[in-house]
């Protein structure tokens, strides 16, 4: 049975919500939109959720700063949720070192059941706005069916204008709601041209 750890990323500083999202307080723990926080819907999200079959999800691991601990336990607290572990950064590295740390303590949780256990990542940004909670979450089982394939998934979103602030997937093909689609390419942060 292959386990399936949430990583939810809240170590973000907020400061494109300024002057709203502050450094003790950032976007993804502020009621933007409803009276749950972002990172609040982000666990009722992951609540949402189910395992394929002979998966099992674990708790999730919720990787943020220092400043951020108790305004994490709180809200964890408040939703019910009892997280599988809290990983603190001493000073924020962006998002590939917060993955990297999450995947060496899921593996190693992961390991402590199971000798040689090769767990599955769901990584969240706490900080998203998904206005569709049913789209994603049959989204996020064709990413697991894809990734107990063995495949790499990212998940992306159909612009409605350029952005020059986002990157840009680019699908290798059409895409399907049923099978994750190949990535032809990825284009960080393109000028307004290109985007």
């Amino acid at each position: 049975m292959t386990q399936i750890f949430p990583v939810i990323l809240s170590g973000g500083s907020g400061s494109r919500l300024w002057p709203l999202s502050r450094a003790m307080r950032p976007k993804q723990f502020l009621g933007v939109t409803a009276d749950e926080s972002l990172f609040q819907l982000t666990l009722q999200r992951l609540q949402a959720l189910q395992a394929p079959t002979g998966q099992a999800w674990q708790s999730p691991l919720v990787v943020t700063n220092e400043d951020h601990r108790f305004l994490v336990g709180e809200q964890c607290r408040s939703m019910g949720v009892k997280p599988a572990g809290l990983l603190l950064e001493p000073v924020p590295r962006n998002t590939a070192p917060a993955i990297a740390v999450a995947a060496l303590a899921a593996m190693a949780q992961a390991n402590a059941q199971t000798p040689n256990a090769d767990p599955v990542l769901l990584v969240l940004p706490s900080d998203h706005l998904i206005a569709n909670p049913q789209a994603f979450a049959q989204s996020v089982q064709v990413a697991v069916q894809a990734a107990l394939d063995g495949q790499l998934v990212t998940f992306g979103i159909v612009p409605t204008h350029a952005e020059t602030g986002y990157g840009y997937i680019q699908a290798a093909k059409g895409l399907c709601a049923e099978s994750a689609v190949p990535v032809a390419r990825f284009c960080e942060k393109p000028n307004l041209e290109t985007a």
